[in-house]
Parts: C-alpha cells; structure tokens; sequence
C-alpha cells in the first residue's frame, strides 16, 4: 500500500468495503473513512504527492480513475462517472485537474 504509514490498515479496508461496487464511491465518506480528512495538511501533501503518479504537480483524469489503488493495489478503479464526478468535486477552478490545495480542500470538505 504506496499510502502505508500514513493511515491505519484497517480504516483503509473499511474504506475500501464501502465502495467496493461499482458506482458507489463518495469521496467524502470515503476520505472520512480511511483516515485522510483527519490529518494535518504535511500529510496530505504526502497523499497528493504519492497520488500524482506523473508527478505533474497535478492529479488528473486518468490517476483518479486508479486513485483507490493507491490505498491497496489490487483495488478497483472508478467507473467513469465516479471519476467525473470526483474531478468535478475537486477541480475548483475549472482548469481539468486538481492541484494540491484543490485536493487538501477536497479532503477537509
């Protein structure tokens, strides 16, 4: 788990079990669930950082469609309208992507 450390094993399962069908990812159950919305901004520019595959500076499209597998690796990935939906809930200013402080903002919603 490329997040390890940063959050409790178990609270990443139980994370994971909720949206584990299809279409029923929330970030922001999720983010609660995990542990993510309760840590200090260092740490989830730590999480940021590890989910910006590219290392554009950026999470885009394509690295939100894989986002849960950054919590475990064989996780699935998001169907296209949960990844829709999540840029959409992130990229506050309409550029496509979601920079680091679009997604502190995120997590703490």
């Amino acid at each position: 788990m490329p997040l390890q450390g940063l959050l409790k094993e178990a609270d990443v399962a139980t994370a994971l079990d909720g949206c584990k069908d299809a279409g029923s990812f929330d970030h922001k159950k999720f983010f609660k669930a995990c542990g993510l919305a309760a840590k200090s901004s260092g740490d989830l520019k730590t999480a940021f950082d590890i989910i910006d595959q590219d290392k554009s500076g950026y999470i885009e499209e394509e690295e939100l469609k894989l986002f849960l597998q950054n919590f475990k690796q064989d996780a699935r990935a998001l169907n296209d309208a949960e990844t829709k939906a999540f840029l959409q809930a992130g990229d506050t200013d309409g550029d496509g992507k979601i920079g680091v402080d679009e997604f502190t903002t995120l997590v703490k919603a």
